[in-house]
């Protein structure tokens, strides 16, 4: 660990203190390959995310006019900011690397794949970050087995603690 980061470890999978996850997007997708991305904000709406006033339960990413753009996110408007306050549900770009949207873009429209938000969160530096997924819709017998998986797994780790 270095002096520098004041012996913190770096967290690998989605950086620091997460602000807003989007739970049933891992239920309902299988979530082929993830991306992070960084978000144009103005200074309430970082202000309320850092209160953790955000929910991207129902938004979607759409490359538009070759920029991506989180569309129908809510972040709560900023109790002490009066008339320079932001629209919660306005569009926001994501700002990522050119090869990368191409990349996502191409996916799209080429394998009939979707774009979906699946953590929103602060890096290690501050930063507000999105972490996105590129996924497939599951079937309804694929979500019937991972139900089955997820309630073995619990079965197993409370016959473990109990018997262990």
């Amino acid at each position: 660990m270095s002096a520098k980061s004041g012996g913190r470890k770096k967290n690998r999978d989605g950086g620091g203190k997460t602000i807003a996850e989007n739970r049933k997007a891992r239920f309902n997708y299988e979530v082929l390959e993830t991306f992070e991305a960084g978000i144009a904000l103005v200074g309430t709406e970082v202000k309320s995310m850092r209160e953790g006033k955000a929910n991207i339960a129902e938004s979607y990413v759409s490359p538009e006019r070759n920029e991506l753009y989180l569309i129908n996110a809510h972040i709560d408007e900023y109790k002490f900011a009066n008339r320079f306050n932001h629209d919660p549900r306005r569009n926001r770009k994501l700002l990522m690397k050119r090869r990368e949207i191409n990349r996502l873009a191409a996916a799209r429209e080429r394998e009939g794949l979707t774009i979906i938000p699946l953590k929103l969160y602060f890096n290690e530096r501050g930063r507000v970050k999105l972490l996105i997924g590129l996924a497939k819709g599951k079937k309804i017998h694929d979500k019937r087995e991972t139900e089955k998986k997820r309630d073995w797994q619990r079965q197993k780790s409370r016959i473990m603690k109990d018997y262990g």
